[in-house]
């Protein structure tokens, strides 16, 4: 018998196995995929942390009142202020247990939600397969292409779970198989307003968890709230990529068929994707020039707008009208729309769409006049359904009448409550490790006092 069963062996299932491991737990690790990741390694790796090393190097000022603040305002207060606080109070504590680890940060930048730059990128598969080499040297046992199938449950106690080859008899389990974005029924009955949206995310991504949890009776959360990431490329090949891009961030506006620009582009990617997915056709172009093309990234895969045109998926051209051509918009509209831009910025007047920054609360605009101009044709894509699961601080799930189900845990994308409306850019990461972290030790002090 396992002190621990974890289900998914993604960054949340991982740090949980740690977790449980180093506090003297027998943990087993079920991935019903033959490798470990899961929707992870196909992010763009980003972290959202308040307070670190990295940011005190770069002079920036941020703390967890800060961090709070961000999260809320961003999920427009449907977030569980239990969760957020928790994320709040132990999120510096897991950057400094995984950089314990040999886990390493790039340069800290800003990005969706945040009112000051606290996405700390790293590479998600050095990530994961570091935490698993972990798991093992701390005696846990690891069985890929194992699928969890039920919840052991007995007396109201969940005791274990029934996988494709037997039943794995265990004191608690911690369920972490990510969210479903791979499952079409699971999104039509949640998510109609999604149905325009590319499919993306981890191949496991199916809901398996989720179903489990419902039959013992668990509670789910903010499922209204599920939205596509904009700045994927349209062609459907491109959301096995993972990422897009989001030049809007750095400085390109988003049009439409029309040529028209229709949002403010500081705003969350994914309000964004929704208002992507309400033009014509579902489609979009981040339009902007060789001055953010300048600020492209390779470290980070959303700001890699150099290897987008290496590969072919930008459009390039002299002058606005030539891409407009390519484009196949209107090219007085289209060079109305950046003159438009241009003016307001030059002028110092209001932007007529309410853009003040790049993103959030961090960045100037500045216009784009410098040649050559690209063009990235944009749509929205689920990648993730960051709804699910109710959970409490503890991680212990819920049932419908908001009392722990004895013996099971759950973390990462398989929960709702963090992010409430809204999603804050690396919450996701940082909530699977933050939380998958609690689910582990939590788990491991449930099954190690029966």
């Amino acid at each position: 018998m396992a002190d621990v069963a974890v289900v998914g062996a993604g960054l949340a299932g991982l740090t949980a196995a740690v977790a449980a491991a180093e506090a003297g737990a027998r943990v087993v690790i079920c991935e019903k995929q033959p490798e470990i990741g899961g929707s992870t390694v196909l992010s763009a790796g980003l972290s959202a942390f308040a307070g670190t090393d990295e940011q005190v190097a770069d002079g920036v000022a941020d703390d967890v009142e800060v961090l709070r603040r961000d999260l809320l305002e961003t999920g427009q207060h449907r977030n569980d202020p239990a969760l957020v606080d928790t994320y709040c109070a132990e999120q510096l504590a897991t950057y400094r247990w995984l950089r314990g680890m040999g886990i390493v940060y790039g340069e800290v930048h800003a990005a969706s939600g945040q009112s000051v730059p606290r996405s700390h990128p790293t590479d998600t598969r050095v990530l994961v397969r570091t935490l698993l080499e972990r798991a093992r040297e701390l005696g846990a046992d690891f069985l890929p292409g194992t699928a969890a199938r039920r919840l052991l449950v007995e007396d109201g106690q969940v005791v274990g779970i029934a996988t494709d080859g037997g039943k794995l008899a265990a004191r608690a389990v911690v369920l972490a198989s990510g969210g479903f974005s791979r499952n079409p029924e699971l999104l039509t009955r949640f998510a109609p307003q999604m149905e325009r949206a590319l499919r993306g995310g981890g191949a496991g991504s199916t809901g398996d968890g989720l179903l489990m949890a419902w039959k013992a009776g668990a509670g789910v959360t903010d499922t209204p709230y599920i939205k596509g990431t904009f700045g994927i490329h349209p062609d459907p090949g491109g959301a096995e990529g993972g990422t897009g891009i989001l030049a809007v961030y750095k400085g390109a506006i988003a049009v439409n068929g029309s040529g028209r620009r229709f949002i403010d582009e500081s705003l969350p990617y994914k309000v964004i994707g929704d208002a992507c997915l309400a033009q014509n056709g579902g489609i979009a172009h981040q339009i902007f020039d060789a001055r953010v093309m300048a600020l492209s990234d390779a470290g980070v895969p959303i700001y890699d707008f150099a290897a987008r045109r290496d590969n072919g998926l930008l459009l390039q051209a002299d002058t606005l009208e030539e891409l407009a051509k390519q484009l196949d918009i209107p090219a007085d509209a289209l060079t109305a729309t950046v003159t438009q831009y241009n003016t307001a910025i030059e002028q110092g007047t209001p932007d007529h769409l309410g853009r003040r920054t790049l993103s959030g609360r961090v960045g100037t605009p500045t216009p784009i006049a410098t040649a050559p101009f690209y063009a990235h044709p944009s749509t929205a894509v689920v990648l993730a359904t960051y709804c699910g699961l109710t959970i409490d601080p503890r991680t212990r799930v819920l049932d419908v009448y908001g009392e722990a189900i004895p013996g099971l845990y759950a973390a990462g994308e398989i929960t709702g409550g963090l992010h409430g409306a809204g999603y804050v850019t690396g919450t996701s990461i940082g909530k699977a490790a933050i939380f998958g972290r609690i689910a582990g030790l939590s788990a491991s002090e449930e099954a190690q006092s029966v």
